[in-house]
């Protein structure tokens, strides 16, 4: 396994080439201070693994993340970071990163970490793969509104978003160029499809799905 060490503090890079060279089967092939060396580093020595830092001068991890995996997706990339905030992680694995590191685990973690990337796998340190669980769960639950939302038509959504925002039947059909029969008829249809009882229903629908704001 090639490895490619990119942080911009050179007591890492000495510090992670002196933890990385006595392991049987890893090769560091490379240091690179910054994303722009990164990119030059790794079209020119093609490693197996990027261990690349996020915070650095110029280019910064992710981006150069997201290039390689643009111009070269077999060179896989592992995230090897202090931060442990939602931006940086999530950034990093839509940038395309095999890994996502957190910088104070131990030296035997971070060799499984850059073992299991360059086989394919994906490594995500502990504490960062609860928040992917988590994130995935949110937008789980807000994909299943977006799914009740989409099964509206337009002219449907147009008339919850009134009633949200407070208009009767009457008014909704003077705005709209409608008959108040044919507002009721979108009314009713809408709590059918939404499973909701009364105009109380329909508004909190409206609020949560962002139709309303809370302001108006």
């Amino acid at each position: 396994m090639q490895v490619l060490i990119v942080d911009d503090h050179v007591i890492v890079r000495e510090g992670l080439r002196a933890l990385l060279e006595p392991c049987d089967g890893v090769e560091v092939v490379g240091e690179a201070t910054s994303g722009e060396e990164a990119l030059e580093s790794v079209t020119r020595l093609h490693p197996d693994v990027v261990l690349m830092d996020i915070t650095m001068p110029g280019i910064n991890g992710l981006e150069a993340a997201r290039r390689i995996n643009e111009e070269q997706p077999d060179v896989k990339v592992l995230i090897l970071t202090m931060h442990e905030e939602d931006d940086y992680f999530f950034n990093a694995l839509e940038a395309g990163a095999s890994g996502y590191f957190v910088k104070g685990g131990s030296s035997e973690e971070l060799i499984s970490a850059l073992k299991a990337v360059a086989r394919g796998d994906v490594f995500l340190y502990p504490t960062m793969a609860k928040k992917l669980l988590s994130g995935y769960l949110e937008r789980g639950r807000g994909g299943a509104d977006r799914d009740r939302q989409d099964g509206l038509t337009n002219r449907e959504l147009e008339v919850l978003k009134l009633i949200g925002e407070g208009y009767n039947n009457q008014e909704i059909a003077a705005r709209l160029f409608l008959s108040p029969t044919t507002v009721q008829t979108h009314r009713s249809n809408i709590m059918g499809k939404l499973n909701l009882h009364n105009r109380a229903d329909l508004t909190r629908y409206a609020i949560k799905n962002g139709l309303v704001s809370l302001d108006h």
